[in-house]
């Protein structure tokens, strides 16, 4: 075992992580654990934009901005965090900017902006072009930029380095942030990292559905940490499908193309997010479109030889325009699909895409170990947290804003944490628990194989938990989580060797899935209205009166044990959500 000593020790390279090492590590003695290497941590798949309210190409200002976060998150947003995103918003586009990040631009220079869904002026009198963009690979290009000035600025690196733990230390009586616990993939030697500090920015949980925009390494390995050390889980029963995965694989196709223009079209040719959403059609917020086309193919229109998908209409557009602002869209659908899209629509279904929830966390990005109190030392910033500005569902292009002001607020605080903050002492023998489990699972000689749970474990929340949601499927996946629970107990490898065991780490991370899916599936359960990205058909209008609340879920010898804490409302209070 080597043991390792830093002021401030960030876990994940994606956008939130490297936003905090930038900033960070120039003030104190940072590193950054990731077990992909940097460029290649899932921001880098995200398409569209990052919106700000520029007003480079529509008049604009940051609290329509507000306005929209909150009402698209169907009034379940914090609304000082909200405050808080769109005012930083437009600095924190201008720095990237000014870090090199090669943005489009307007005849005039400026940086050009596009439309989004549920982005608005006027409070929702119409759609806005509030989304800056770099054609459609602006987490591409935002990743690139933001290792590029890592590197400038000496950030220490330690890649394919898997966080397994999460260290703490009682001081007086308060629980102190000691460090982390890591496996390293080169050698499987296992890592302490002794810190002041902890920044979690170690992304999302998509990899608990089937049907995911997701890449195979997101498998929620900071929440489920933190939940197993005692810590809760905010409103994890909201999850995002976004509308337009390639039908039967889930890859993502950005909103971007819809802000562009394309349109959504059933079986009978109809553009038919004029019957759902009159005013912003194709670009009404996630849920609401998601919800649609689901619709649209339960009552027979779908598309296709089994009508199981809709259809997304490029075919108006200028074959010039396509290639200048979606080229990787369209590559997707030529590749993965065989579709040209200048001249066939392209075949879409809802896609599992992002965890609104994660581990509760305040403005300035410190964690929460409960309803109010902040655990000293431990930070968490992106798809990890919730600092609770997506609410019930997140807008498209807020989740690359989200990563860069709050990654980059995690990182300052993080830094003066460690400034003033005396160091502690790590646990007596503090890898002891992280070695049992992995030569748990590595001595086994024979047992259940952790691909056919996770695909087990995929089928029955893509079937029971996924758009539409009711009493009666949540019941079936609780059941059928539990199950594989108790078989993953006896989980076996085939790989028993030390270096680049990849199998030995799939099998911990299928531990951290059924973690969450419980999670996600018992806060599902417990609420029993439609908000968002949940939707209850048994229960489908919005109740403010009993559910107008955030759900904390910590872990129990029992089981999943529930809390709540209530919404912070500064300025608009929750009217009817039509569009």
């Amino acid at each position: 075992m080597q043991t390792h000593k830093y002021d401030v020790v960030i876990v994940g390279a994606g956008g939130a992580g490297m936003r905090a090492a930038l900033e960070s590590g120039q003030r104190v003695r940072t590193a950054v654990l990731t077990k992909l290497y940097p460029t290649r941590s899932h921001t880098g798949a995200a398409q569209g934009g990052m919106c700000a309210a520029l007003a480079n190409v529509e008049e604009d200002n940051w609290e329509w901005h507000t306005f929209d976060t909150v009402k698209g998150g169907d009034f379940l947003v914090d609304q000082d965090a909200a405050e808080v995103m769109a005012k930083e918003a437009i600095d924190a586009v201008l720095d990237l900017e000014k870090m090199g990040l090669p943005f489009n631009r307007t005849p005039d220079g400026l940086i050009d902006q596009r439309r989004f869904g549920g982005h608005t002026r006027k409070h929702g009198e119409a759609a806005v072009r509030r989304s800056c963009y770099a054609a459609d690979r602006t987490g591409h290009m935002i990743l690139q930029t933001l290792y590029q000035q890592c590197i400038k600025h000496g950030v220490e690196f330690y890649n394919e380095f898997y966080v397994l733990d999460l260290l703490f230390t009682e001081v007086d009586g308060v629980r102190r942030t000691a460090g982390v616990v890591a496996y390293e993939l080169a050698t499987g030697e296992i890592h302490v990292f002794q810190a002041k500090a902890v920044v979690f920015a170690t992304g999302g949980a998509g990899k608990v559905y089937k049907t995911t925009s997701n890449a195979h390494t997101l498998t929620g390995d900071g929440m489920a940490i933190a939940f197993r050390r005692g810590l809760p889980l905010e409103d994890m029963e909201f999850f995002q499908f976004h509308p337009t995965g390639l039908a039967g694989l889930g890859i993502l196709l950005s909103e971007a193309a819809r802000g562009e223009g394309a349109i959504l079209r059933n079986s009978e040719g109809e553009r038919f997010m004029e019957r759902y959403a009159p005013t912003l059609k194709d670009l009404a917020p996630r849920d609401v479109v998601a919800r649609a086309m689901a619709n649209e193919v339960r009552e027979g229109r779908g598309c296709g030889p089994d009508k199981d998908y809709v259809l997304l209409d490029l075919t108006h557009l200028e074959p010039a325009h396509i290639d200048a602002k979606l080229p990787d869209i369209t590559e997707f659908a030529r590749t993965y699909l065989g579709v040209e899209p200048y001249t066939e629509p392209v075949p879409v279904f809802p896609t599992a895409h992002y965890a609104m929830g994660g581990m509760p966390t305040t403005v300035d990005a410190e964690v929460l170990a409960d309803n109010s109190q902040v655990l000293p030392g431990l930070y968490a910033a992106g798809e990890v947290a919730c600092v609770s500005v997506h609410g019930a569902n997140r807008l498209g292009t807020n989740s690359l804003l989200d990563i860069n002001v709050f990654g980059r607020r995690a990182g300052l605080a993080a830094a003066a944490f460690a400034s003033r903050a005396p160091w502690v002492e790590l646990p007596s023998s503090p890898a002891d628990e992280t070695v049992a489990q992995l030569e748990g699972i590595r001595d086994r000689s024979d047992g259940e194989r952790v691909a056919v749970i996770r695909r087990e474990l995929q089928e029955t929340m893509d079937a029971n938990a996924q758009v539409f949601r009711s009493e009666a499927t949540l019941k079936q996946a609780l059941s059928d989580i539990q199950a594989l629970k108790a078989r993953y107990q006896n989980i076996a490898v085939q790989d028993k060797g030390r270096r680049f065991n990849t199998d030995l780490l799939e099998a911990v991370e299928l531990g951290f899935l059924l973690d969450l899916a419980e999670v996600i599936v018992v806060g599902a359960m417990e609420r029993k209205e439609s908000r968002g990205g949940h939707f209850r058909e048994d229960y489908q209008n919005r109740d403010d009166v009993n559910y107008m609340r955030h759900t904390m879920a910590y872990r129990t010898g029992e089981g999943v044990r529930l809390d709540f804490k209530p919404v912070v409302v500064t300025r608009y209070q929750p009217m009817e959500r039509t569009f």
